[in-house]
């Protein structure tokens, strides 16, 4: 009970579904992240960290970035959870707009670095 409890915490905040759609279309950093959503990094990294703990993310290094995906070996149920997350928010007027503003981050990292 306590991983389903975790997974619906997690997927209960408006935030972090914008970052599991996100997500979904490839991977981001912390500071991609930040700029899509417009709340401050500090925000992001909680959410971040309450999407991992639940399994739903993971992350790699490289060089000084942490770069998030969803996680591709979480369990069953969860992957079941993203899937439907997806269909339902597929064409959500919040999720298409910021679809729309991937192109601005395009080179926000390395303008960053």
């Amino acid at each position: 009970m306590q991983e389903f409890v975790r997974l619906m915490k997690a997927l209960s905040d408006p935030n972090r579904v914008k970052i599991i759609t996100m997500l979904g279309v490839r991977e981001l950093c912390v500071c991609e992240l930040t700029f899509l959503l417009g709340v401050a990094q500090p925000t992001v990294s909680k959410h971040l960290r309450i999407l991992e703990d639940a399994g739903l993310v993971s992350f790699r290094k490289e060089g000084n970035w942490i770069i998030y995906r969803l996680n591709g070996e979480c369990r069953e149920q969860a992957r079941t959870m993203l899937a439907l997350v997806d269909q339902w928010l597929d064409t959500a007027p919040e999720v298409e707009g910021l679809r729309q503003r991937f192109s601005e981050i395009r080179n926000l990292r390395k303008s960053m670095a």
